[in-house]
């Protein structure tokens, strides 16, 4: 009736409360089919219509406003028009309160990227070092025996996606510190996070043809995870929450795992990203300080199943 009427709002507003509530239909009565497919047709239309009238108008207000400034307000708007999900951290570890859900950090944050990428090609020559010495790669999904069937599975002990670790879990690899001695001076250089028997992990991702890492989500939000893309084909991509990106050799982003994530490679040849933690820049040096000293404590407790399983 509102929409034979010309009441596009609450003709708006009364689809979309009957396709919230048809959602839990299954199967749909064959009835409603029709009706239901109106429903969806029309609340997208009149939703693309609100948006492009809405963008028109706030065109000479954006005008001014760095990008930077504008990714917020964007996510804002494509959320409230149905073009994205907003995404939240989900953590298997520890969940440090209050830290702002981001997808992609901005670089402002860590003023060290750009000599980081600077050295790309002097990383990427060891890395390709590494390969033509064949030195051995491990897979880097490796799920206890017996462990049941999961979305894992395909990649359990499977060089389709390996890794050749630097550190890991705060411990130096002296065989690949040998190997690769100026990408360490160059890691050596950068405030990781140091935490005895957790951190930094650093270590060269390898990406096999026609492979995909499915989405997934990490461990702790203290962490930021930062990819520096060595050897790019087309064809690979990676997404973050509502956000994909294509990797560019040389050119490096941070971003917040505990957010859903994934990779693909659709491409004949390999991908290689190296791959190292530093910690959330929204963490100040006394949290910094606080939360290696509980690490330290859990770690040494027989009461944390945490410590069993692996978690932070």
């Amino acid at each position: 009736m509102h929409e034979r009427l010309g009441e596009t709002a609450h003709a708006v507003e009364a689809w979309q409360a009957v396709l919230s509530l048809s959602a839990g239909l299954d199967p749909v009565p064959p009835a409603l089919v029709d009706v239901l497919a109106h429903a969806h047709a029309f609340v997208a239309e009149q939703t693309q219509a609100f948006a492009e009238e809405v963008e028109q108008g706030m065109a000479d207000a954006r005008a001014d406003v760095p990008p930077a400034a504008l990714r917020r307000f964007d996510a804002c708007l494509d959320n409230a028009f149905g073009r994205r999900r907003i995404y939240r951290n989900e953590c298997s570890g520890v969940h440090y309160p209050f830290l702002p859900a981001y997808e992609f950090f901005d670089r402002d944050h860590f003023p060290w990227l750009a000599e980081l990428e600077a050295n790309t090609e002097t990383i990427r020559t060891e890395f390709e070092a590494l390969l033509a010495r064949s030195q051995p790669m491990r897979p880097y999904v490796a799920m206890d025996r017996g462990t049941p069937e999961n979305k894992w599975t395909p990649l359990d002990n499977s060089l389709d996606w390996s890794a050749y670790f630097l550190w890991e879990y705060g411990v130096a690899n002296a065989e690949a510190h040998a190997l690769c001695p100026r990408t360490v001076k160059v890691l050596e250089a950068i405030p990781r996070a140091e935490i005895p028997g957790r951190g930094p992990t650093v270590f060269f991702s390898i990406l096999r043809p026609h492979t995909r890492i499915p989405a997934h989500t990490g461990v702790t939000n203290t962490r930021t995870i930062i990819h520096l893309p060595l050897i790019v084909p087309e064809g690979c991509g990676f997404r973050v929450g509502g956000e994909t990106r294509s990797w560019r050799v040389g050119e490096a982003f941070a971003f917040d795992d505990t957010i859903e994530h994934e990779a693909w490679n659709d491409s004949d040849q390999l991908r290689a990203v190296l791959i190292f933690d530093v910690w959330n820049p929204f963490i100040s040096p006394a949290e910094r300080d606080l939360l290696c000293r509980y690490f330290a404590l859990a770690d040494a407790s027989s009461r944390n199943p945490a410590r069993e399983r692996g978690g932070m």
